[in-house]
């Protein structure tokens, strides 16, 4: 079970977005994704940097720092990877360009995108929204489980479920495939996150 927080901070509640990344690396989440398009440049690369050098220090790089879409700024940042949006860099002409050891991620809503960012040596791919969610009404009505289960069955990188996800639906998510959930709520909007993370873990734990 892998846990990606995707920040998002229009949608934060009674914290500020620096203390809120800090709050899933100590929680040791496994990824974070910078996701702040409106921030300017050098506020988003300062805002990645000290984010890398949090999980460097307090979880000895296991917690992932990528930026949604800026390539420039995750190298800049020495951060994990970078992740791509449907309107992002092609993931094959990111791939040529980043180190091996880089990671790429790609968002996807079916089945044939899935194998295209994999075939363009995607490490990973955000699938979604699988469950109803405010922040994917523009993508059209949910994926469901059955197409979680086909993409996940269809490639070979591992699939993060998105859209919707509780601790109660991530179970679902994990018997059908998914390498683990992702979203900007279910960690942003708890009130303890260590707690959440520790129930979602063994959620994991039961279904492997």
């Amino acid at each position: 079970m892998q846990l990606y927080y995707i920040t998002d901070s229009a949608q934060l509640k009674g914290r500020s977005l620096e203390e809120s990344i800090h709050r899933a690396i100590t929680a040791r989440v496994d990824w974070i994704q910078i996701r702040e398009k409106d921030l300017p440049v050098r506020a988003l690369l300062s805002l990645t940097q000290t984010a890398v050098e949090q999980a460097s220090r307090e979880t000895a790089g296991r917690t992932r720092v990528v930026v949604n879409d800026r390539l420039d700024v995750a190298l800049a940042a020495n951060a994990s990877g970078v992740h791509l949006g449907t309107r992002s860099m092609p993931a094959a002409a990111v791939r040529h360009v980043v180190p091996p050891e880089f990671m790429v991620g790609v968002s996807c809503h079916s089945l044939d995108e899935a194998l295209a960012a994999a075939a363009a040596g995607a490490n990973y791919i955000l699938l979604g929204p699988v469950f109803e969610t405010p922040s994917k009404a523009q993508y059209g009505p949910p994926l469901g489980i059955a197409k979680l289960a086909e993409v996940t069955q269809g490639v070979r990188i591992p699939v993060f479920a998105l859209g919707g996800i509780t601790v109660e639906r991530a179970s679902i998510c994990l018997a059908n495939g998914a390498a683990g959930i992702a979203g900007i709520r279910v960690f942003q909007d708890c009130e303890n996150l260590e707690k959440l993370v520790r129930q979602l873990r063994s959620v994991g734990s039961t279904n492997s």
